[in-house]
Formats: C-alpha cells, structure tokens, sequence
C-alpha cells in the first residue's frame, strides 16, 4: 500500500520505507530526465508539483549520490553521523500542517524550500532515519551478491523484512548465490 501524500511531499509510515525504497531506486536504475525522476517519485507515493529548474536533474542525483555514501558507511555510528549531515544540510524540519482538507500530517521543508532536489533531500534523509532507527541501523546495504566476481551487484538493500535478514536485491541474486555456495561445496567434496 503506497502512502497518502499531499502538495510533493510523502506521508512516512513510521519505518521510513517509502522515502528509503524511492532513494533506493534511483540509485538503482537513474532517469534519463526530470521527467524520469518525478515518475518515479509518483511511483513511490509523492506527488510532485515542484517549480523546475534547468539543474534538477543534476542537484537530484548529487542527493542520492550523498544518500549512497549512508549506505556504504562502515559502521553504524558512521552512518548516524554521516544522515545527520545531510539531515542538517537539507535543513528541514518537520511541521504539522493540514491544509486541502488532507488531515494533519507531517511536512519535511520550510514554506519557500519548494524545490525538487531540496524536497527529496529531506524526506530521503528524514525517511532514511526513521527507517535505520526503527527497523536497525544493519537495515541498509549493498547486495551481498557485490563481492561475486565477474558479475558483481551494487543495487541497494533497503531490509524491510520482518526478521531483519534480507542480504540480497532480488531473488535472481540471492539465487545465484546460492547456486555458486553450491557448486563450491560439490568443488570441495
């Protein structure tokens, strides 16, 4: 179920997911355009009516690019120190407002910080927080399908898993990763 939004901003379920998986993918697979971006944030429950500017395209991927250096911080203290800096360059904080008759929910940006980069930026920080805080700073990585040799996999992992062990981006990954536990195993015997 994808979250309620209202004026570009997303309602965060309490975990932050829906904020982590759109960062997520953009990192993923990145639009060619603005366009490819907005899609995308729609997809992912917001809606956005952001003023363009001709550098969105580029300032949107300076954030998940920032957003990336979370995701392969060593430790979990690294990780905390490195989101509250972005949580405090995004400088956002978080307001109730109830306006078109929505019903109260939370906005992460001032009244005049409009603009796409700026808005992604923190709620992707914001919902990267709530999402580490709640669920596990461990609940965020890179595939552990990235170390195979020859066909490595950098996707992101956002865990959302009720039992916090999700290793792999995809099925086809953790598959294959089996496949070559397997065959490494029947190399030994």
């Amino acid at each position: 179920m994808l979250p309620r939004c209202c004026n570009g901003l997303m309602h965060l379920n309490p975990y932050g997911e829906y904020a982590v998986l759109l960062a997520a993918s953009l990192a993923h697979e990145w639009p060619a355009d603005r366009a490819g971006i907005v899609a995308r944030a729609r997809k992912f429950g917001m809606t956005v009516e952001f003023p363009e500017a001709e550098d969105d395209h580029r300032r949107v991927r300076e954030v998940i690019d920032e957003w990336l250096t979370v995701v392969d911080a060593a430790d979990a203290r690294d990780r905390a120190r490195l989101l509250n800096l972005h949580m405090a360059a995004a400088t956002a904080y978080p307001r109730l407002t109830d306006h078109d008759e929505e019903g109260w929910h939370l906005h992460y940006r001032d009244d005049d910080a409009t603009s796409l980069p700026h808005v992604l930026s923190a709620v992707i920080s914001v919902g990267t927080a709530l999402h580490l805080t709640t669920r596990g700073m461990q609940r965020l990585a890179r595939c552990a399908a990235g170390a195979t040799p020859g066909d490595p996999c950098t996707a992101v992992v956002v865990d959302v898993t009720r039992n916090g062990r999700q290793r792999y981006c995809s099925v086809r990954c953790a598959n294959r990763a089996a496949v070559r536990r397997h065959r490494e195993r029947a190399a030994v015997a």
